[in-house]
């Protein structure tokens, strides 16, 4: 999983950050019940983590010179969504195989 730097530097800063970690945790694995299908649950998350991204940036030093050095275009956060949703919730099952149909 290659992460973007925006998405890197989130998911760095939430690892280090105790409190963060247990909010995104949390908020990860809501969504992920809310919505079984991963690739929905990404989509749900993506925004949220963009957010995020722009509250950031208005106080941690780290991230508010990130946008100075890169501006605050829009920059996509879907491969983090997917890296927290694979991280943090239980693999799905599979459906069981459908039996063979009689010859």
């Amino acid at each position: 999983m290659s992460l973007n730097r925006s998405e890197q530097q989130v998911f760095d800063y939430v690892q280090r950050h105790a409190d963060e970690r247990h909010y995104w945790l949390a908020k990860v694995q809501t969504i992920a019940a809310a919505w079984p299908d991963i690739h929905v649950a990404a989509r749900r998350l993506e925004p949220e983590l963009w957010r995020y991204y722009q509250e950031r940036s208005a106080v941690v030093p780290a991230f508010r010179e990130a946008v100075r050095r890169e501006g605050s275009q829009r920059t996509s956060m879907k491969n983090l969504a997917e890296h927290l949703l694979r991280l943090w919730v239980a693999p799905r099952p599979k459906p069981p195989a459908a039996p063979p149909l009689p010859a």
